[in-house]
């Protein structure tokens, strides 16, 4: 079919996710036909630099010769086959490398196929462990989030999310949470959200199944950087009050922020750590939740006894996904991508230095976030401006795909992405912030 064809097509019957559709139809947004190393195609023949990593999940580009060669030896075997009751070598394979990778103590491995569905593996496997682990149940019923988060869409996920443009609407749909200070908050001192945080965990210690949080970085909420330190507070505070801690660490792990797991920046072991995303380099979706010996064990017994998880999905562990993963981490490792990605990072922090001058912004590792406000009057843009769109519109007019939230401009170039189109990323994002920010008629 051609460019008009797909277009009349897409217009008609598909329905995009996050995005306004009315105002897509008239957008004439790219169809993606093909792509190549950090470059996307359009039906129209048009090549986009892919600033975004295709919604924050490649890693080493698209089309890379030894994983696209993993999918074609994986076929020859197995496309899928359940891991209800059987298993796969990619699965089994895949899982014993996570845990010699993962932070100390994670040697369970447990299966989704979504990061979203990774997230609620662990609210399940938390609530069940609290209530088979003693002699008497503990009948936690609480979980703890930070002010700001996110974590999925689905609706255990959306009850522990705090962006209220994503989960206000649906407040009669989720389950009760405890919420707590974000330490990137404004305003706020680490010190004040330390010991608000710790007043409400000790008070509920008895009630609390699990404290989630995104290590180091939120990023659906911007980019928020967390200071220095605090997981490492956090870490030692739920260890002391027996609560479980569990890392989301779906958008920051596999290099985004120079290192394999960013939970490794604090010395830091969770009781549990869900990884996705660039689990399969953007491949394939696979989500995985690691948790301890300790959990494991809870879940141990006669058939009869009932302790068992009864929770999976059809494509848990398919094969296909975990030898795309096997051929991502060799590859990471192979080809040195996390010192790839701590480049990266300081090129973004040299090139974006005159939009930080102008503009709040926050960036760790390859995770860069751009508040767009009025330079004249320091304040928020009128909402139905969508300035964070029109500047998204604009460096896609100038061959670069990034994406917004809000007027918060997202850059996630790939750790592997080679530095001059990283210099390239950072130009158009200026002109394009430049041209439709700072020259627009007041």
């Amino acid at each position: 079919m051609n460019d008009h064809e797909l277009r009349s097509l897409d217009n008609d019957h598909v329905w995009h996710p996050f995005t306004a559709m009315s105002a897509y139809v008239d957008e004439q947004a790219p169809i993606i036909s093909h792509a190549e190393g950090f470059h996307l195609f359009d039906t129209a023949g048009r090549r986009y630099l892919d600033g975004h990593s295709s919604l924050w999940c490649n890693v080493h580009g698209h089309r890379v010769a030894e994983i696209d060669a993993a999918v074609r030896e994986q076929l020859d075997r197995v496309a899928h086959s359940t891991l209800l009751g059987l298993s796969n070598a990619p699965a089994i394979e895949l899982a014993a490398a996570l845990v010699e990778r993962a932070p100390a103590g994670l040697n369970k491995v447990f299966y989704a196929d979504c990061g979203a569905a990774g997230v609620e593996a662990a609210l399940k496997i938390a609530w069940q462990y609290h209530r088979q682990r003693g002699p008497q149940p503990e009948n936690r019923d609480l979980f703890v989030c930070l002010g700001s988060a996110y974590h999925g869409d689905t609706v255990g996920t959306i009850s522990l999310g705090g962006i209220d443009k994503f989960h206000s609407l649906f407040g009669g749909l989720m389950f009760p949470a405890l919420r707590v200070p974000s330490p990137a908050t404004p305003g706020l001192s680490l010190e004040q959200c330390l010991t608000e945080t710790e007043a409400l965990l000790t008070e509920h210690a008895d009630r609390i199944a699990g404290f989630i949080v995104e290590p180091l970085v939120q990023a659906a909420a911007g980019i928020l950087v967390h200071p220095p330190g605090y997981l490492r507070v956090i870490r030692d505070l739920t260890q002391r009050l027996g609560i479980l801690l569990i890392a989301d660490e779906i958008a920051v792990g596999f290099g985004r922020l120079g290192t394999l797991f960013a939970c490794e920046q604090e010395n830091v072991s969770p009781d549990m750590l869900i990884v996705s995303k660039g689990l399969t380099a953007g491949y394939l979706p696979l989500a995985a939740t690691l948790v301890t010996d300790d959990i494991y064990r809870v879940f141990l017994g006669d058939p009869w006894q009932g302790r068992t998880f009864y929770h999976g999905h059809t494509y848990t562990g398919n094969p296909l996904a975990c030898a795309v993963a096997l051929a991502s981490l060799r590859r990471i490792e192979s080809h040195q991508i996390l010192q790839q990605a701590r480049l990266v990072e300081q090129v973004l922090s040299t090139e974006l230095a005159p939009l930080a001058a102008r503009f709040p912004l926050r960036h760790k590792g390859t995770m860069v976030g751009i508040d767009l406000i009025d330079p004249i009057s320091r304040e928020s843009f009128p909402s139905e401006l969508r300035m964070g769109h029109q500047v998204t519109l604009a460096c896609r007019e100038r061959g670069v795909i990034v994406r917004n939230i809000g007027d918060t401009l997202v850059l996630m170039p790939a750790p592997a992405m080679p530095l001059d189109l990283v210099l390239e990323l950072c130009r158009v994002v200026r002109e394009a912030t430049e041209c439709t920010v700072c020259h627009r008629d007041y």
